[in-house]
């Protein structure tokens, strides 16, 4: 992966897109990259909870690579539509909790990764924003989804119609991300986040992932009896034996196992 570097760091990692040059927007090769880090991080146990963010000061992802789509033919385009969709579905449904740390520009491929993310944080430089109807395009890597998803239908439409830019500030306020940070603080607070998921029993914080994420692609009926699997799923873990047992003996939990 030579775009995107991977650090571990005990039950947590980091992804870093690694483009600076082109201020790590997503060309194939990267998104390739981005595929493979799901690889890895889904064969490794031991990470519990996975920080993305971008390299350098100025960007997290500026968008997809506007020079290699600009030849493209509609095949092509709704082609490379698809791996962009395809490798954000994965990182989207990972079992383990993702954070996005936007550390500056998140624009169309960049703010369409973002929301692939469980939990989206970041710095008071950041700037977001759907810029494809300036370009002659729409947004292609589920950018009409998931924004109106996220934030509202009007919201999104008003932000994708119009291809207008929003900081930081702006996107806290409609609900975009949950927290702003002054850009030295950001990775420390994305990694501190990281961790306090990562100490809770991640059978646990997979299960509610899981719960969260499909319930809300059905109705209420069929969303509580997804609830319900995945509660009783969790007892007679390991975890869950000594999460309670510690509770009603009145003391810390030992470390979770993770089984």
């Amino acid at each position: 992966m030579t775009n995107v570097l991977l650090e571990k760091k005990g039950n947590i990692a980091v992804a870093t897109i690694n483009r600076p040059q082109a201020l790590n927007a997503l060309n194939s090769a990267v998104l390739t990259d981005l595929d493979e880090l799901v690889n890895v991080v889904r064969a490794d146990s031991d990470i519990r909870a996975l920080v993305i963010t971008g390299s350098g000061a100025k960007a997290f992802v500026a968008g997809a690579d506007i020079g290699e789509m600009s030849t493209l033919t509609p095949a092509e385009g709704e082609a490379f539509g698809k791996h962009g969709n395809d490798v954000f579905r994965r990182i989207e449904t990972l079992p383990i909790p993702t954070i996005a740390a936007v550390n500056g520009f998140a624009l169309g491929g960049g703010c369409e990764l973002s929301m692939a993310c469980d939990i989206r944080i970041c710095a008071d430089t950041a700037v977001f924003g759907q810029p494809e109807v300036g370009l002659g395009i729409t947004p292609g890597f589920g950018g009409t989804q998931r924004l109106a998803r996220l934030v509202s239908p009007g919201m999104a439409k008003q932000l994708i119609y119009t291809a207008r830019n929003i900081k930081a500030d702006e996107a806290y306020r409609i609900g975009l991300v949950n927290a702003v940070y002054p850009a030295e603080e950001l990775l420390p607070q994305a990694e501190k986040l990281a961790n306090t998921i990562a100490a809770n029993a991640p059978i646990a914080v997979r299960a509610c992932k899981k719960a969260i994420n499909e319930g809300l692609q059905v109705d209420m009926d069929a969303a509580v009896v997804i609830e319900e699997k995945l509660f009783g799923s969790c007892f007679k873990t390991a975890d869950q034996i000594e999460g309670m047992g510690a509770f009603l003996e009145k003391r810390k939990h030992e470390p979770y196992q993770n089984k």
